[in-house]
């Protein structure tokens, strides 16, 4: 049984590495996200709403880069400043569909804006997960 697991995760190392730390992103983000609409900013306020989002967002992506480069996809790459920008731009991408998916659903469509939230980081780690693997760290 040991073995079989074991032959299993070498096989989809990489995609459980990216579900790992993408429910620990998502868990960092959600954190900050939440401390701030229950501290000090006001989710009904759709200014307010993506200020928090924008800082939730700035925080998973520092934590993302380097738990991705390290443990998900084991860059070797030199260049860490072009690929860390390469990586900042596909997640202002996954950024911009994540404010998308919050005035969409939180503003226009009046959901509770912690559900909206957990449906847009589904959303935005299946496309994470594709912008890194095609663009970001591509020379594994």
């Amino acid at each position: 049984m040991i073995k079989k697991v074991k032959k299993l995760y070498k096989k989809y190392d990489e995609i459980i590495n990216y579900l790992i730390v993408g429910v620990l992103t998502t868990i960092v983000s959600l954190i900050i996200y939440y401390g701030l609409v229950y501290t000090i900013l006001n989710p009904q306020n759709a200014i307010q709403l993506q200020i928090a989002n924008i800082l939730s967002w700035i925080g998973a992506v520092a934590f993302a880069y380097i738990t991705n480069r390290k443990y998900v996809f084991k860059s070797k790459s030199k260049n860490i400043k072009k690929e860390a920008a390469s990586f900042v731009s596909s997640r202002i991408l996954t950024l911009l569909m994540d404010m998308g998916v919050m005035f969409l659903t939180v503003t226009i469509f009046k959901m509770n804006d912690k559900i909206a939230k957990l449906i847009s980081q589904v959303i935005v780690t299946i496309a994470n997960y594709v912008f890194s693997k095609l663009f970001v760290f591509k020379n594994k």
